[in-house]
């Protein structure tokens, strides 16, 4: 497979392995900044077979200080979970969302931080399957997966630290909205602006209007612009290090792997010492 087939997974492809009989693990995790849970909206209506997967309870440990709005779990943490999950050694997963692939996208770089192969994002959500949806809560059988790490913070996909955000030669993209990159507003995080240095390239603009990732050629001149490539010494924040992922999984599918500011602004703006650039 290329780079994009091992990151994302059209419902068409989907839809006809799953028809194969071909065992799958389906992992619904809805998730919308400012909004409600997902779960009521999983129960009226899933991908069959599709266990919910809770952002904020289970890619997320709230316990942990200093980290962000997000802080990532344990790798314990995340073996349990994915366990809980029906997730087993051998058999591929797929995630899904219903919003502007953010929670997909933290499933998808969470499991694979995490040493978990052969995990897929579902292009374009929720919206590109057309089969049938099934109602109410999925219990699977418990999983077998391990996670061998931690500490996702040092696993699998790479990371950057507060300190290390600023390194010489390493481009840094603010995957946030132009506005709250320019620091017009921003009434989440303790002060508006931008890490200083940083190139905008917001988490939507990796979309097609449809929800799936733009195509090959389209990423590589949307990156190409913020001069990232192969090769490129390339890190991605956000708010909390959720839609980060989103442009991580963007650059994943032409062959750049990018680590992720898992704290991102809303642990860089707590610090009243660290600098912050407008406009």
């Amino acid at each position: 497979m290329g780079a994009r087939e091992d990151v994302l997974i059209t419902g068409e492809e989907l839809m006809r392995r799953l028809d194969a009989g071909e065992p799958i693990a389906l992992l619904d995790v809805r998730w919308e900044f400012g909004g409600p849970d997902g779960a009521e909206a999983y129960l009226r209506g899933h991908l069959p077979g599709a266990v919910y997967v809770s952002l904020e309870e289970e890619l997320t440990d709230h316990s942990v200080a200093g980290r962000g709005r997000h802080p990532l779990p344990t790798g314990r943490d995340v073996q349990d979970a994915a366990r809980r999950w029906g997730l087993r050694m051998g058999v591929p997963v797929v995630v899904y969302d219903d919003w502007i692939r953010a929670g997909s996208a933290r499933a998808w770089w969470m499991l694979t931080a995490a040493g978990i192969p052969d995990v897929r994002i579902l292009d374009g959500g929720l919206a590109t399957w057309t089969g049938e949806l099934q109602r109410g809560t999925v219990t699977p059988e418990p999983g077998d997966v391990s996670v061998t790490d931690d500490d996702l913070y040092a696993a699998a996909r790479k990371t950057v630290t507060a300190d290390g955000a600023l390194d010489d030669g390493r481009v840094l993209l603010d995957s946030r909205p132009p506005e709250r990159y320019r620091g017009e507003a921003d009434f989440t995080d303790p002060a508006a602006g931008h890490i200083p240095g940083a190139l905008n390239v917001p988490s939507t603009s990796v979309l097609s209007g449809e929800g799936a990732w733009l195509s090959g050629p389209e990423l590589t001149r949307l990156f190409s612009e913020s001069k990232v490539g192969v090769g490129s010494d390339v890190a991605v924040y956000c708010g909390s290090g959720v839609t980060a992922a989103i442009v991580i999984a963007g650059l994943a599918a032409i062959g750049v792997d990018a680590a992720l500011f898992p704290g991102s602004w809303s642990e860089w703006s707590s610090d009243p010492a660290r600098p912050v650039a407008t406009g």
